[in-house]
């Protein structure tokens, strides 16, 4: 699999453009997500999904220094780590946006929460239309993490169209 994938996602949550996700880059998605929804900081599905975002921090910060590199993050990134930690930090957000708690959300909701999490709107709104398959205006929990999961290690999804492939500007193979 090419690296496109992975550049496009850790260009994504390396905010600052810098090289590395530093732990406040990686937490704050949590709270843009939050706010874009209308979610208090001490909401409980705010404080799990904080929480699941600890825990994936944790787990890609191989040296324990508090910045992810794209080595790291390229080491790490995979279907293993996908079910292991990525898998409820993803589904957590997916929570947070799914304000009515019935498991699925509209293009309006999908789209606050994939700009909030930091893709372009246009982007957001490619991926809810390709992750729709019937057409019924509405993707459930389990679509949004096969879709993510599927862009993440094979670089094949519905969203991997969407989204492209091309790496994202300043980072290398």
């Amino acid at each position: 699999m090419s690296d496109s994938p992975r550049h496009r996602i850790f260009a994504m949550l390396d905010v600052d453009g810098d090289g590395a996700i530093t732990h406040d880059e990686y937490l704050a998605r949590v709270d843009r997500v939050a706010a874009a929804v209308g979610r208090d900081a001490g909401h409980p599905v705010v404080a799990a999904s904080r929480a699941a975002h600890e825990a994936v921090f944790e787990d890609m910060d191989a040296n324990g220094d508090g910045r992810v590199t794209f080595e790291e993050y390229r080491s790490w990134v995979g279907r293993e780590a996908f079910e292991r930690s990525c898998r409820p930090a993803l589904g957590s957000l997916f929570d947070l946006a799914d304000t009515d708690a019935d498991g699925h959300l509209d293009r309006a909701a999908f789209i606050r929460l994939r700009t909030a999490a930091g893709n372009a709107d246009t982007d957001a709104g490619a991926a809810f239309d390709a992750l729709d398959t019937d057409h019924d205006g509405l993707i459930d929990r389990d679509t949004y993490l096969t879709g993510i999961r599927d862009f993440v290690t094979t670089g094949s999804s519905p969203m991997a169209a969407a989204y492209g492939t091309a790496p994202a500007p300043g980072i290398r193979s």
